[in-house]
């Protein structure tokens, strides 16, 4: 039969996307001007400190310059990858005709011209005719040939051609799209392509790399749907494992790549990929195409860093009035991927569509890839690939989605009214309170719920983006801006953005119901809270907010803190929190086991960190900071991100610590602060291998303070490891031992639990140090038993390797004892006892009733695992089944559950008494790095390259480990006799020792004390370790130590 309006000539102007236009009246952007001014009615005031170094960037961005001479350009004529001529391709159209003959569904006399047509015009290089068999390429010819037959039948003649085809090595797949829009109704094969291959090249035995074409040739009817044609190879490496940071492209190029690419190609792809291996971020690069209008633009970045950003890049491009011929996905054995799109304008925009010229648009897209780097795929991402909502509009919802999840969960003025009626001393009704709270922040708004509300209404997410964007975007011009004013920066000329009370009324008149109002309500609390913000840096790994903590409720959150980051990537989402200016905490990584765990973790992330940081705040009241912490939650589906996740949250910290000074990398950002800040760090669960990376990462940024941002780093960096010194076990094994020496017991014959095993730091250090008869142990492995004590040889060699009681030699447990792991299931105990489930019986073994402990130091584990609602599994007729507990563990046990079990008569010590060894080393080994020149810092507090330490680092180490043995004891001693005078619980003396020294600490510091410089000197005198004193004397550490640091260091010695 006839297939009229079949033809082959050239396309027709292509249409252009459905978005939300740039009025006729915007003028369209020009070259900076020169006269340095800063774009911004809040820019006047912006923290700057002209002293300091430019910030090295974790992104490189290569754009084209505004000159003729500046411009980067391709010089090649041909295409830039030329695929080995595939000899035996006329041999095999012959045979694909001759089978579609055989089947007859195509008329005889049109099978020569859609054979010929499918090999030579729709963009298929002989890569793919080499690798797939005459019988799959008939298969794909004659899904094609259907696809215009439907097309001819249909009323609006409107072609479905829709073929994929998968293999184990290699897919197939071909579309028919319009260019320049992005079809939520279709196959959506790029999205497939994302997470079925790209998102999985993690590992060189199973990488992929794309290849993707348009075809210019005409579809039946006139349409101006285009082919598109998509090839996934997998990757095949000649060295498959070069170093991390090996560049040479011919040692670390995929074989295809490398036998296909141009001199000019590998050149391109040699720079980019020596760029990225040296930064955290991606590598974005833009050349003009010569000859062409076309651009093409280049990102390079770490594998599984940015998962989805194929497909993410395509909706971007698109919203700006683009679309690509070509695309690559190539993927490295150095572990590096690079995409690389050929980029032109849409030759027909749609009647009220007006897109900028291409220029502006890529630089556009430039400055925003760094936003779907951070987020490739965000909750409302259906709103930018439709083009209802700009690509920042959606992920500034996302970021606000995430806080109100956090912050929305609040409990009310009911519950608050019922804090006040309930008695909470009263145990029932402070396990009421408890439940009630629980129940409360998990059923009131749940994320997906919020992300429902968010959803319906885009034209207020954009009214709100509008208000945060002209209070933190800054447009940048001058002589060594070479940047055009950005389209962001032109619709804010553009629309109005609204004063918080018109957004209030906006809001009240746009939502539909009360729940609909809080939540964009919390939009607004949101936009008045963010102090700073890196969204609109150029350069950036994940989007960091310096938000003011005041919107707390103070029912919920009686201790006000001081400082709030919020971090959020694809990765991870985090907070740092601190209860001063200068604070002290380490950054833990809290992983997930499933979804639903993750739930969980999402709901009490922020409690938790809250908590820590109290814990830390109470804990430091024997040093000058205050306390902070750091937690990192990993996406449930991304927990092996941990080192690329901590990486980001430090590097987006850092954005917003360090005064941005290269134009168009890192450009000034809108500081409503106003004040300079600084972190103090340290290890945590699940970090302590991180801290040297973080440490050199500050110092190449050129943070003035690098030797100081993080503690605990190697001894090489002039740190003092907490684990190799056992610094955190130091403090808590005096309170172990403080109750042996008072109740005059053989550690010997003490039956001792533990949680934490002998992989961790606190774990592993307690058992080297402990002489106790252990038990039993507890570990992220499973559950280590035996009734007539756990062999101590064989638990001192787990405890010096740092491995987990999966490795322990149970042949060395005797007939009473056994091991349970978490992947174990259906095991009968010694005693007869069925255990269906080993990851139930580890979780809960610390709350059984029948295994007989005289004492328990939790040294891990998660907070809060024994609450108000299971401590009663402790408790036997009115007594705690264990008489001692040494709470080494951070928030293992809630306040509440304390009370029950001291008020049956366990002798109870808390984290905030017994773990605070680690921030007394921490504090001292800042110390130190602040009173060193670093000539004299490297001398003295580094460990030389060859290995040697030292007199002085072995020295200082010493003394900071008698400080802290010191200190524990003092305090055991201090509750102990207080607890004896006056009978209040352990754990309120330790809270109240806590609260009245740093209460006095406080109103030290705003006292005019400080006008007798005879009592500062003296004080401080006191204050200072003597090798210190001995090594650089009193007034050059005044002079090196800044103003701040030694009030606070003066105060908490004198309170």
């Amino acid at each position: 039969m006839a297939f009229p309006g079949f033809n082959r000539t050239a396309s027709p102007a292509l249409p252009d996307i459905a978005g939300r236009p740039i009025p006729e009246n915007v003028p369209q952007p020009k070259k900076p001007t020169m006269n340095g001014e800063l774009h911004n009615k809040l820019l006047n005031h912006i923290v700057r400190t002209p002293e300091r170094r430019p910030s090295p960037q974790p992104t490189h961005l290569g754009v084209s310059g505004q000159t003729i001479a500046g411009e980067r350009y391709l010089h090649e004529s041909g295409p830039d990858y030329v695929a080995p001529k595939f000899e035996g391709k006329e041999q095999q159209m012959e045979q694909v005709m001759d089978k579609l003959e055989e089947n007859g569904f195509i008329p005889a006399e049109f099978v020569e011209s859609e054979t010929t047509w499918f090999y030579n015009e729709l963009g298929i290089d002989d890569m793919y005719f080499q690798t797939e068999t005459p019988e799959a390429i008939v298969s794909h010819i004659l899904s094609l040939y259907a696809g215009k037959v439907a097309a001819y039948a249909r009323d609006d003649h409107k072609p479905e051609i829709r073929l994929d085809k998968e293999a184990a090595d290699h897919a197939v797949y071909i579309d028919t799209s319009l260019p320049g829009i992005s079809n939520l109704e279709g196959p959506r094969y790029e999205q497939r392509i994302d997470e079925k291959y790209i998102n999985g090249s993690t590992t060189n035995d199973n990488s992929f790399r794309v290849e993707s074409f348009r075809s210019d040739s005409q579809l039946p009817g006139g349409t101006e749907h285009k082919i598109r044609c998509y090839f996934v190879y997998k990757c095949h490496f000649s060295n498959p494992k070069p170093g991390r940071n090996e560049t040479n492209l011919e040692v670390i190029g995929e074989s295809r790549f490398l036998q296909k690419a141009t001199n000019n190609t590998k050149a391109i792809y040699q720079d980019a990929i020596t760029n990225a291996v040296s930064r955290t971020g991606p590598v974005i690069e833009v050349f003009n195409v010569e000859g062409t209008s076309e651009k093409r633009l280049l990102v390079a970045f770490r594998q599984g860093s940015a998962l989805g950003m194929f497909s993410s890049l395509s909706h971007l491009y698109h919203w700006y009035g683009l679309t690509s011929s070509r695309k690559y996905v190539e993927q490295f054995s150095n572990g590096i991927t690079v995409i690389s799109v050929y980029l032109r304008p849409v030759l027909k925009p749609r009647p009220g569509a007006h897109h900028p010229s291409i220029d502006a648009s890529i630089h556009q897209i430039m400055k925003e890839v760094s936003l779907l780097y951070c987020v490739p795929h965000n909750k409302f991402q259906s709103h930018f690939a439709s083009g209802r909502l700009s690509v920042q509009e959606t992920i500034y919802a996302h970021c606000v989605w995430v806080f109100v999840g956090h912050f929305l969960n609040r409990l009310g003025s009911e519950y608050t009214s019922l804090v006040s009626v309930l008695d909470q001393s009263n145990s029932a009704h402070a396990e009421l309170l408890s439940k009630i709270k629980r129940r409360l922040r998990t059923e009131t708004f749940t994320s997906d719920y919020i992300m429902e509300i968010i959803h319906r209404y885009p034209d207020l997410i954009h009214a709100l983006y509008l208000a945060f964007a002209n209070s933190h975007y800054v447009q940048t011009r001058g002589e060594h801006d070479d940047f055009l004013p950005t389209l962001s920066y032109l619709r804010l000329k553009v629309e109005k953005a609204l004063s918080d009370q018109e957004l209030k009324a906006l809001i009240s008149k746009s939502v539909f119901n009360e729940h609909d109002q809080m939540v964009f309500t919390a939009f607004r609390v949101f936009n008045s809270s963010v102090l700073k913000t890196n969204f609109y840096t150029p350069t950036k790994v994940a989007l960091s907010f310096r938000l003011n903590p005041s919107f707390l409720p103070e029912t919920e959150y009686p201790q006000p803190l001081f400082g709030m980051f919020l971090v959020i990537s694809s990765e991870f989402r985090g907070f740092h929190l601190r209860f001063r200016d200068i604070a002290r905490g380490g950054i833990r990584i809290v992983k997930s086991r499933n979804r639903e765990a993750y739930s969980i973790n999402v709901r009490s992330l922020f409690d938790e960190n809250y908590n820590l940081a109290n814990t830390q705040q109470r804990k430091n009241k024997d040093i000058p900071e205050g306390g902070s912490k750091g937690v990192i939650l990993m996406d449930w589906r991304q927990q092996d991100k941990a080192r690329v996740a901590f990486e980001k949250y430090i590097d987006s910290i850092l954005d917003l610590l360090i005064p941005p000074s290269s134009p168009g990398i890192k450009d000034p950002i809108v500081d409503l602060y106003k004040k300079e800040e600084i972190l103090f760090m340290g290890p945590d669960e699940n970090t302590a291998d991180l801290v040297d990376w973080a440490t050199e990462h500050a110092r190449v940024r050129g943070a003035p303070w690098w030797k100081s941002f993080f503690t605990g780093k190697d001894p090489k960096l002039g740190g003092i490891p907490h684990d190799k010194w056992g610094m955190t076990t130091l403090s808590v094994r005096e309170y172990v031992k403080g109750i042996y020496r008072k109740l005059n017991l053989d550690p010997a014959t003490v039956r001792k639990l533990q949680t934490g095993g002998p992989d961790g730091d606190l774990g592993s250090n307690e058992i080297l140090l402990g002489n106790e008869k252990y038990c039993a142990i507890v570990d992220g492995a499973g559950v280590l038993v035996d009734p007539e004590g756990i062999n101590h040889e064989e638990l001192l060699r787990l405890a010096k390797k740092r491995v987990m009681i999966s490795e322990f030699d149970v042949s060395k447990l005797s007939s009473s004892g056994y091991r349970v792991l978490v992947d174990e299931s259906e095991v009968t105990l010694p005693t007869g006892e069925f255990v269906n489930n080993g990851m139930i019986f580890r979780n809960t073994f610390h709350l059984r009733e029948d295994m007989p402990f005289d004492i328990f130091v939790p040294c891990g584990g998660r907070p809060e695992s024994i609450d108000l609602s299971s401590v009663h599994r402790l408790i036997k007729d009115g007594k705690s089944t264990i008489p001692y507990i040494v709470e080494g563990a951070n928030l293992f046990i809630t306040q509440d559950a304390k009370l029950r079990l001291e008020k049956a008569g366990c002798i109870l010590y808390k984290d905030a008494s017994a773990n605070k060894g680690g921030v007394t080393s921490s504090s001292l080994e800042v110390l130190a790095s602040l009173s060193f020149d670093d000539e004299s810092f490297l001398e003295n507090m580094c460990v030389h390259k060859d290995g040697t330490t030292p007199p002085f680092y072995e020295a200082y180490v010493r003394e900071v480990q008698s400080t802290i043995k010191r200190n524990a004891e003092l305090e055991f001693e201090a509750i102990w006799r207080e607890h004896e005078e006056t009978n209040l619980p352990r754990s309120t003396l330790s809270d109240t020792l806590s609260v009245a020294i740093t209460k006095l600490d406080e109103e030290l510091q705003n006292s005019d004390l400080w006008q007798n410089l005879a009592l500062r000197r003296s004080v401080l005198e006191d204050a200072l370790p003597n090798l210190l004193l001995q090594k650089i004397g009193l007034d050059t550490i005044i002079k090196r130590v800044s103003y701040n640091q030694r009030m606070h260091c003066q105060c908490s010695q004198l309170s």
